[in-house]
């Protein structure tokens, strides 16, 4: 099930709100790829804090 910026992993809850939309991004595109949640969250997460820390 895709995430929404209302529907999201608890985990993302404390991501800024760009870190957030960035993290529900990619997790979505992975999942499209086949990745599992429990794959797909650790890795938006990495993701979009670098792409914040380099486009802030």
């Amino acid at each position: 099930m895709p995430w929404t910026k209302n529907d999201y992993p608890n985990s993302w809850k404390n991501l800024k709100e760009e870190e957030r939309k960035k993290a529900i991004e990619i997790g979505n595109a992975l999942l499209k790829e086949g990745y599992s949640e429990e794959r797909a969250i650790p890795i938006a997460t990495a993701k979009a804090e670098e792409w914040y820390k380099n486009h802030k």
